[in-house]
């Protein structure tokens, strides 16, 4: 693919986010390919970056079977966090098209992470703190119809996050035998494991270094990386309530205004 049509779907997927009307699948009109759609999604996170805008992270979306069937894909995908979309506990309603939110497990890391051979064992070294997290998704791709090079494209379908407020250092807690606990409106409506996130949210932390490492990204010191979802995401609207209740993490709450 040359890089005229690299830079026309990058903005198409800019200006749909800028001005909160999706389009049309890029899939459905273009023959694209996964490492086409990180090199439109890195176009577009290189505009974000010339414009002021702050790299807070990065996430690995799709790693539970439930996220993969809802949207009928077979493996994992990343993008990345933005400063200005993290929300204490409101979050503008405004900013997103068709907003998702998903509980998970995010990591803060004390050094960086390069792919590729990193371990499970290296990410649980170089981390400084874990914490419950949900990640709102939003999709610039009309009625949620994506497959995988739509959703990599579109920054992983990344919309924004909140943090808990516990911190605990990862041996401190066994990431694998975490329970959640996911309400809606005060309404559980679903539950999750971190073995629904491909077995140990740590091992999604070292697949995320070592994919990244094939586009020469580090995970950086300092960086919140979303491990994935622990349960299906749920829709949101502007009035909604959200609540992942973790099994050592303590909770965190998002309210759609």
């Amino acid at each position: 693919m040359n890089k005229e049509l690299y830079k026309n779907l990058a903005e198409q997927l800019y200006k749909a986010q800028k001005e909160r009307q999706a389009i049309a699948p890029l899939s459905d009109n273009y023959d694209i390919d996964v490492v086409d759609a990180y090199r439109i999604q890195l176009t577009n996170i290189d505009h974000f970056v010339d414009e002021g805008r702050v790299i807070s992270g990065k996430k690995i979306g799709l790693t539970s079977l439930a996220m993969q069937n809802m949207f009928q894909v077979n493996e994992p995908d990343y993008g990345h966090l933005f400063s200005d979309v993290y929300f204490e506990e409101n979050v503008d309603s405004s900013l997103f098209i068709q907003p998702k939110v998903e509980g998970e497990v995010a990591f803060v890391l004390k050094e960086d992470l390069i792919g590729p051979n990193v371990t499970v064992e290296e990410v649980l070294e170089k981390t400084d703190y874990v914490q419950a997290a949900l990640e709102i998704v939003d999709s610039r791709i009309a009625d949620w119809n994506i497959k995988l090079v739509d959703t990599v494209a579109d920054n992983a379908s990344f919309g924004g996050y909140c943090l808990g407020k516990i911190r605990l250092e990862p041996s401190a807690c066994n990431l694998k035998e975490l329970q959640m606990e996911f309400y809606k409106n005060n309404e559980l409506v679903n539950k999750g494991s971190g073995v629904d996130v491909l077995g140990d949210p740590a091992f999604c932390v070292a697949w995320l270094a070592n994919k990244m490492g094939e586009f020469n990204i580090p995970l950086k010191k300092g960086e919140v990386v979303l491990s994935g979802a622990f349960s299906a995401a749920l829709p949101a609207v502007k009035g909604d309530v959200f609540e992942a209740k973790f099994t050592t993490l303590g909770s965190v709450v998002c309210r759609f205004e």
